[in-house]
């Protein structure tokens, strides 16, 4: 009887762990994915790397993961680059170096930063 319940138990608690990991793969997802959008990239895929668990902070006992994703800048070349995680929280993103997508859908400089003319005095010769 006492093996019984230590079985289940022990199912309960492999099934909350992965149940956890599964969680962890859709916020990284949505989290690559608002990040792709935001560098004006195409969002590819994403996978696992690796999952181990952890111990203490602010999570108590969970998962430290590492999700693999590749993007495109122009729909032929691919580069990967890593997310980590530790519980439902994103540790850090890394990039790789990859070229700037084409100019034609690069964001246009507005204001008076960044070297677009956003005064009333662009035509009167304001801005040199």
């Amino acid at each position: 009887m006492m093996t019984d319940f230590l079985m289940i138990a022990a199912l309960v608690l492999i099934a909350a762990f992965f149940w956890q990991l599964r969680q962890m793969a859709e916020i990284a997802k949505r989290f690559i994915e608002r990040e792709c959008s935001r560098q004006r990239v195409q969002f590819l895929a994403v996978a696992m790397d690796n999952a181990r668990p952890s111990f203490g902070g602010t999570t108590g006992i969970g998962w430290r993961a590492s999700f693999m994703f590749e993007f495109s800048t122009d729909g032929i070349n691919q580069f990967k680059g890593t997310v980590r995680m530790r519980g439902n929280q994103v540790q850090k993103i890394e990039w790789p170096i990859f070229p700037e997508p084409d100019w034609q859908q690069a964001p246009s400089a507005r204001g008076k930063f960044g070297g677009g003319c956003g005064g009333s005095s662009c035509g009167s010769g304001g801005c040199h």
